[in-house]
């Protein structure tokens, strides 16, 4: 669809679609999350120490495959290299964006250039990583962090006991705006984040090797936001942080479901957007765990099984005569 109609359009010619979705919390779920939806049925796809931690729905990575074939997908993360690599969605991405842009890989390897001038735009524009780290550090004396990290040196994170100790930081995050970084709560992770640092910088680069026109966009995080206002087609799950702030822009489409049940909604409203063929079998889902999204009076937002419904009837001719 496109930005401000109601359904995808019919798929333009191949290869016109690029297709740019966050990860985790949008495609791949966490064991938490996964058991506040125990009738979906998952499969891991991310092992840590010889457990599985990551998880999604069979058909997602079947959607995905089918997507893969029709369109170029770019998975796009706030993970770092090691991080991403771990993942397995079972197809083919000749182009990946990890740390948040920080790094574009082709068939799996960093474009050095683009390392290079990210690092170079991040010290002209925003205070030093090492004194954001040191400010990290100096937060993780209180109780409620576990503990730091330095993201490939681009950006800096902290993880949380648990989401509900997360103290109220409104103070920090217009404190750290003043010197150019950003600052978003997703689950029990705090990122800070160069405001120049952006996914949407590196999916535009994407677009421009691909040959690409059009973007369809998902993701569930503020640092998603920017990615999801510059798409075509832009997709958010009716969970996690930009949820939670009731974030939306024209032709939004929000997913019916929460969870694992979302990133197949996710998965299926892109594939339809692209002209993939679409598996029929649906993921059961208990009635806990499908609901409608709320969509305010005046709001321009569509819920996923709205979308879909609309595409999936024939078009009416507007010929005349």
């Amino acid at each position: 669809m496109s930005v401000g109609s109601a359904s995808p359009d019919l798929p333009g010619r191949p290869g016109e679609w690029l297709v740019a979705s966050d990860l985790d919390q949008t495609l791949i779920f966490s064991r938490r999350r996964c058991a506040l939806n125990p009738h979906v049925a998952v499969t891991p796809v991310e092992d840590l120490d010889g457990q599985p931690i990551s998880f999604s729905t069979p058909r997602s990575l079947r959607l995905l495959a089918a997507l893969a074939e029709t369109a170029t997908f770019v998975p796009v993360t706030t993970r770092t290299r090691a991080q991403f690599a771990r993942v397995r969605l079972g197809l083919a991405a000749p182009l990946a964006i990890t740390t948040n842009g920080g790094a574009l890989l082709v068939d799996g390897q960093p474009d050095e250039e683009w390392t290079a001038g990210v690092h170079e735009r991040i010290a002209a524009c925003a205070r030093p990583v090492a004194a954001v780290a040191a400010l990290a550090r100096r937060l993780a004396e209180q109780d409620w962090v576990r503990v730091t990290k330095v993201a490939d040196g681009l950006f800096v994170y902290l993880v949380a006991h648990d989401r509900e100790g997360i103290p109220d930081l409104a103070g920090l995050a217009a404190s750290l705006a003043g010197d150019g970084w950003r600052l978003s709560v997703q689950g029990r992770k705090v990122y800070l984040v160069p405001a120049v640092l952006t996914k949407e910088a590196a999916v535009a680069e994407a677009m421009r090797r691909a040959g690409s026109s059009r973007l369809a966009a998902a993701g569930d995080s503020l640092l998603d936001a920017g990615l999801l206002a510059q798409a075509d087609v832009a997709v958010r799950p009716a969970h996690g942080e930009l949820h939670e702030q009731g974030w939306t822009r024209p032709g939004l489409l929000i997913t019916d479901s929460a969870g694992p049940a979302a990133g197949e909604q996710i998965a299926e409203l892109l594939a339809v957007t692209v002209g993939a063929p679409v598996p029929p079998e649906p993921t059961t889902v208990g009635p806990a765990t499908v609901g409608p999204a709320t969509v305010g009076p005046g709001r321009a937002t569509i819920t996923a099984t709205a979308a879909l419904d609309q595409a999936s009837r024939p078009a009416e001719s507007t010929a005349s005569g």
